[in-house]
């Protein structure tokens, strides 16, 4: 058995952060002694390399626990996926920093983008997500998929919203109109494509945050450091929706 200190220590992941997972039956302790310390044994070092595995697909933290939750998971499988997914992204960083080295060495500027594309980490992204996507939000996405064309107007809608955000980054994230904006953008997310609880949506604002593509598109629709000010938002919603 190890305490929750010693799995901080030997995963990386912060005490806190297990203690969220706790809370929300992600990962729960294995055992709790009297003084209320958390023990974990292999089993659930075993869940937690699961549930980072899937991190690192960028699953929201409730879809990753119905999918470890569901009788039909195959970590063997899940394992297979993600080594692949790495195995891209490690050519492609490969790229960058032969392009960057070469650039360094002829001291002038190459006019070439062909190694930013990251079409083929999005395609296989895409393709584990299908396979792993057995998640009810997953499932609703796809159905509504099926039934809408998403149009350049509900991208741009939804720039527009965190534009609207960006005009109030002079307020505390935590003011009445900032609060509204985050609600509107929760309510355009359940409309468009899956019902966005305040667990998905808290998993999305850490990853607008943690995505450089999301951090990036965000703050170009509203100005330098909107993707932190949102999650910001974003985080005091979804605590005063747990009080």
């Amino acid at each position: 058995m190890r305490t929750v200190k010693e799995v901080s220590k030997l995963t990386g992941v912060s005490v806190r952060t297990l203690h969220y997972y706790d809370t929300i039956d992600l990962l729960k302790p294995t055992q709790v002694t009297s003084a209320g310390y958390r023990l974990y044994d292999d089993a659930a070092l075993k869940r937690l390399q699961n549930i980072l595995l899937f991190r690192e697909l960028q699953f929201p933290l409730k879809e990753i626990r119905e999918i470890l939750d569901d009788p039909d998971f195959d970590p063997a499988q899940a394992l297979a996926d993600q080594i692949r997914l790495l195995e891209i992204k490690r050519r492609h960083i490969d790229g960058l920093i032969s392009f960057a080295r070469e650039i360094q060495k002829k001291g002038v500027t190459k006019m070439s983008f062909y190694v930013f594309d990251q079409s083929e980490i999005e395609q296989y992204k895409a393709e584990a997500k299908k396979k792993w996507g057995h998640t009810k939000a997953w499932k609703e996405y796809e159905e509504k998929a099926q039934n809408r064309q998403e149009t350049q107007q509900t991208a741009q809608s939804m720039t527009d919203l965190f534009g609207e955000i960006g005009k109030l980054r002079h307020l505390s994230p935590s003011d009445g109109q900032v609060q509204e904006k985050i609600a509107a953008l929760q309510a355009f997310i359940t409309e468009n494509y899956y019902t966005c609880t305040n667990e998905i949506l808290e998993s999305l604002g850490q990853m607008y945050v943690q995505d450089e593509r999301f951090k990036k598109n965000i703050d170009q629709a509203g100005g330098a450091n909107t993707a932190g000010f949102v999650s910001q938002a974003i985080d005091f919603y979804c605590k005063g929706k747990k009080l």
